[in-house]
């Protein structure tokens, strides 16, 4: 597989986590699960495959999606289709980052994969065009960061106290949350609204989608692992919480995570659920 990342200016490099083009992608598996990480994406194919969400209990097909489209902030993990000999470009945008590109409260794609032209139109298709005509990745990527320059609206940037707030919240142990929300300068009521629309989520439920990401870090790639330690290095004061809180981000709880080798994967936030022997 070729994967290829674009190094960002320093404008977009604020707002915009990274860029990425991969090509010839050979899954062994067909459906995977993703879990929420509280990013904001938009996704182009560059194949010609329509691209399924699948529901999370049947797996059977609930929506299609073709050319591009954008993928919200999610509470939940989402179950998507892996493609042989796949091609795809992905810009993924900070937490708080889409707001200034994507002009709307991201509260309004919460939990949703929408078609990219819903939000951003034809200027969409034409840019999917432009980059599927470029033939390297470093042209590629040219054109994606030409239209994010042109997207960008800078009066529609958070403040940078609420920059500030969720970098303290990316950084600082879960049981220093109280603590956090007790400092920032304004009411409750005023940092849930900030949260709903640069982020998509409560500060809670940010949060809480933040631990559960700090716990996949710690498990990957290792061979022993206590799951009581992880648990009360996250924050965790019972067990039986800790056991709940995992089941409902990745749907599985830690025992089964680690027995399906899901913590061997290279990429900590994506699982195959079909894996052919």
């Amino acid at each position: 597989m070729i994967f290829e990342a674009h190094q960002l200016p320093d404008q977009l490099s604020l707002y915009v986590e990274s860029i990425f083009h991969f090509k010839n992608f050979i899954p062994d598996h067909s459906i995977e699960r993703v879990v929420p990480t509280g990013h904001i994406f938009v996704i182009f194919e560059l194949d010609g495959f329509t691209r399924n969400t699948f529901d999370n209990e049947t797996l059977k097909p609930n929506a299609t999606y073709e050319q591009a489209w954008v993928s919200g902030a999610h509470k939940d993990y989402l179950s998507i289709s892996a493609h042989e000999n796949s091609e795809m470009f992905v810009v993924q945008f900070k937490p708080f980052g889409a707001h200034p590109f994507l002009h709307i409260p991201l509260e309004k794609i919460t939990g949703k994969v929408v078609p990219a032209e819903d939000i951003f139109g034809d200027e969409m298709r034409l840019l999917r065009e432009a980059i599927l005509n470029e033939e390297s990745s470093a042209d590629k990527f040219l054109k994606a960061e030409e239209w994010l320059l042109t997207r960008f609206h800078e009066h529609m940037a958070p403040p940078q106290v609420f920059v500030e707030f969720y970098e303290e919240l990316q950084k600082a142990p879960a049981a220093n949350y109280p603590l956090i929300v007790e400092n920032y300068p304004n009411t409750q009521k005023h940092l849930i609204d900030q949260f709903k629309k640069y982020v998509g989520l409560t500060p809670k439920v940010s949060q809480r989608i933040l631990r559960f990401n700090e716990i996949l870090l710690k498990v990957h790639k290792k061979e022993m692992i206590s799951w009581a330690q992880i648990a009360y290095q996250c924050g965790f004061t019972d067990q039986s919480y800790f056991i709940k809180e995992f089941r409902l981000f990745s749907g599985f709880n830690p025992e089964e995570f680690i027995e399906q080798d899901f913590n061997q994967e290279d990429d900590p936030n994506f699982f195959p659920l079909d894996r052919r022997g």
